[in-house]
């Protein structure tokens, strides 16, 4: 963790700091775009679980490798 908060930091440093790379950047930040190979896709809300969330997976795929994408 203390790596990618280090490499985010060089990142943020070497950064263009010119206002139209300001204005680019906050809008580049909102969506970014993911390319994934699977098997299955689901889509579900997280709940609520203590001071986490929580997604309920089928029992099917326990056992295997996930991703997870925030999507909103």
């Amino acid at each position: 963790m203390a790596l990618n908060k280090k490499m985010l930091k060089e990142e943020e440093t070497s950064r263009d700091t010119s206002p139209e790379a300001d204005s680019a950047a906050d809008s580049s930040r909102k969506k970014v775009k993911f390319e994934v190979f699977g098997e299955e896709m689901l889509e579900k809300g997280v709940k609520l679980s203590g001071n986490s969330g929580r997604v309920y997976l089928p029992p099917d795929w326990v056992g295997h490798k996930v991703k997870v994408i925030r999507i909103d």
